[in-house]
């Protein structure tokens, strides 16, 4: 069941990834801005990947579940960290010079700002799950992947605006937004346990 909620965890930073679009402009503008938020976001790219590793190897399927409740807690406070300073990363870039650039960046700020404070309530849940009964946390550990798949869905439209065209492609040159693509989220096969 962990598993799965890794999965639905790295739907967050697969939207983060989908920021380094690709497009074929060279303006130094659109670098300049892209290096501004992209040198800072890659800490806290790394900061999400790395907790989404730790929580999918933290259960094995036989793995206590104490343990788990304190690897996905972490995972959750780290990822909530995470997204607030990429959306300081991106109010500190501001706006990408583009037509559009002022609403996209707004609305990406907003919403990586709710990611935030949403996996900083879904640490508070698994915090408050019963690990006694292992049934009874693999339901909880489920309510919680429904829970991190609805936060994912309202910030895609964000992200889609900042990423279009140019503004892409200018982000996907920067070495912050580079290894983050490269590197990918980890999918992993959804388990149940029982």
């Amino acid at each position: 069941m962990n598993k799965k909620l890794v999965a639905a965890l790295s739907g967050g930073a697969a939207l983060m990834l989908a920021l380094t679009g690709c497009s074929e402009d060279n303006s130094k503008k659109l670098n300049d801005w892209a290096k501004s938020f992209c040198d800072p976001a890659q800490a806290p790219f790394k900061q999400i990947q790395d907790a989404n590793a730790a929580m999918q190897t933290a259960d094995n399927g036989s793995t206590d579940s104490k343990k788990v409740q304190q690897t996905d807690s972490a995972a959750f406070q780290k990822i909530s960290q995470a997204y607030s300073s990429l959306a300081k990363s991106l109010q500190q870039a501001g706006p990408p010079p583009t037509d559009q650039g002022k609403q996209a960046q707004e609305n990406a700020v907003k919403e990586l700002n709710s990611l935030s404070k949403g996996y900083a309530d879904l640490q508070k849940q698994v915090n408050s799950l019963d690990t006694s009964d292992k049934l009874k946390f693999a339901d909880g550990l489920r309510d919680l992947s429904n829970g991190i798949n609805k936060l994912n869905k309202q910030s895609e439209a964000a992200f889609k605006n900042l990423e279009a065209g140019d503004v892409g492609a200018a982000m996907a040159k920067q070495k912050g937004c580079q290894n983050q693509a490269a590197s990918g989220s980890p999918v992993p096969t959804p388990s149940k346990k029982s």
